[in-house]
């Protein structure tokens, strides 16, 4: 009744299918893992300035450290998301650039969850330099930013 199925050509045809479908099914989590909105809030812009305590340059997603202090004198670690290590190396920007105790300003998203947490879309170096750090696709840019906060 099946036998048609047998044929090198079904065979093939079917084996197409159960690989497309797999590499649709696979999309979908990689898609929402990277999203920016899935995160960090648009409606948040942010502008910080700090003194880095930690450089993580891991895939998939890069993280900066900083102490931010406020107009009262009270110091808060954030946590800034930045690109994968090879986007960064790309955009000139290495893990010799960034070391503790050098002072950075961060353009960028406050994240959803409240917390000392962003998304960086730029960064101002020690050295002068501004390096794009962000890359989500779905970002919007740093263009609106808020002033910086204290």
């Amino acid at each position: 009744m099946l036998d048609h199925l047998k044929t090198p050509l079904a065979k093939a045809l079917v084996a197409l299918a159960i690989a497309g479908a797999g590499v649709l099914s696979a999309s979908a989590p990689a898609t929402a893992h990277h999203a920016f909105a899935a995160e960090f809030d648009a409606d948040q812009p942010i502008e910080i300035k700090g003194v880095v305590t930690k450089f993580k340059l891991v895939n998939p997603h890069s993280w900066l450290y900083l102490d931010v202090k406020a107009a009262d004198g009270s110091v808060t670690n954030w946590g800034v998301e930045f690109s994968a290590p090879n986007a960064l190396a790309q955009r000139g920007l290495s893990k010799a650039d960034v070391k503790p105790g050098d002072e950075i300003q961060i353009k960028g998203y406050r994240s959803k969850n409240g917390g000392p947490f962003g998304y960086s879309v730029f960064a101002t170096l020690s050295d002068g330099r501004v390096i794009q750090t962000g890359g989500a696709q779905d970002a919007p840019s740093a263009a609106a930013a808020a002033p910086v906060q204290r």
